[in-house]
């Protein structure tokens, strides 16, 4: 015990320092009148009731958590299928196409998304090669959710793929000797056992998604705010550490309530399997 106390010590001070002591920092500000000096200060609420009655932050809230949940919901709906085929797939075409899943990830996430603003901009090569010269794609809402479902699909997949390729392919011949159709057994076999990696999915989606301020920032162009740009914005440019600290409190505790939740429908999910 004493000996693992040891081991543990340098972790336990990189989350204090890294993790712990930032959070509490950030509450501080967020619970403080407005200035940037510790000495000087006064308990306030004021900053967490300028934005429930501000309509606008609420709204830029609302936005923040639809196109998360779209990104989402499209990460699902792409992902699987492609997690399906890589899993399905021979050893050596898997590891294949596991490794160009992950490849773009070792790129920054910054590099991807602006070349993106190359590929939709006005005379860009999707303009051109479909003919969209009329239409406007970059600094819209569509090309802010293509930029997420872009950067953050790999994640989907991956989690999905380590899911199918646990499961016992046994339960599969069972369920085909039982006279299932290859829909029953998908519906009824695979995507149940699956579902705890479309839930670790969803969890490392929705949360960087919901608060992602760049990828609306570059692909947006000041056009689409969501509610990491309003973080961002009262740290950098208005300088209103507190109300900035205030809404990233909020944030904070809206994660905290979907990981919760996602972790109660994973725990139901095991639970139901278990049962059966």
């Amino acid at each position: 015990m004493k000996k693992f106390s040891q081991l543990a010590f340098p972790y336990v001070v990189w989350v204090v320092l890294m993790i712990l002591l930032p959070m509490l920092l950030i509450l501080f500000y967020s619970l403080t009148t407005q200035g940037n000096e510790i000495v000087n200060f006064t308990f306030t609420l004021n900053n967490y009731i300028r934005f429930f009655t501000d309509h606008d932050f609420l709204m830029i809230l609302w936005r923040s958590l639809v196109i998360a949940f779209k990104t989402t919901i499209i990460c699902v709906l792409l992902g699987y299928p492609i997690a399906y085929f890589i899993a399905r797939s021979p050893d050596r075409v898997r590891n294949t196409l596991v490794l160009a899943v992950t490849l773009p990830t070792w790129i920054n996430m910054l590099v991807r998304t602006y070349s993106w603003i190359g590929l939709l901009s006005e005379g860009g090569i999707i303009q051109t090669l479909f003919g969209l010269q009329d239409t406007d794609l970059l600094y819209t809402e569509g090309a802010v959710l293509l930029g997420m479902v872009y950067n953050f699909i790999p994640f989907m997949i991956l989690q999905i793929n380590t899911s199918l390729c646990k499961m016992d392919h046994s339960l599969l011949e069972a369920s085909a000797d039982l006279g299932a159709n290859k829909v029953q057994t998908f519906l009824r076999v695979v995507f149940p056992l699956s579902l705890s990696g479309v839930i670790s999915g969803i969890a490392l989606v929705f949360l960087p998604a919901v608060s992602s301020f760049f990828i609306p920032k570059l692909l947006g162009g000041g056009q689409f705010f969501l509610i990491g740009n309003v973080i961002e914005n009262q740290f950098i440019t208005v300088g209103e550490w507190n109300f900035g600290s205030a809404i990233s409190m909020i944030m904070a505790v809206i994660m905290m309530l979907c990981m919760y939740l996602i972790r109660r429908v994973d725990e139901h999910n095991s639970g139901g399997r278990k049962s059966s």
